[in-house]
């Protein structure tokens, strides 16, 4: 979903409150901007190799 939110040119502070964590301890809450530009970096360094 962050990636097409991404591609849709969406600031990273949009695409976080868009987001919401499903499990874990801060469930149904929103993932905070650095771990969405951490996400999106990591998949980035993931999919160049």
């Amino acid at each position: 979903m962050a990636l097409h939110l991404r591609e849709q040119q969406m600031s990273l502070r949009d695409i976080a409150s868009r987001l919401v964590i499903t499990t874990g301890k801060k469930k149904g809450q929103h993932p905070s901007v650095a771990t969405v530009m951490r996400m999106l970096r990591e998949h980035d360094e993931a999919t160049r190799m």
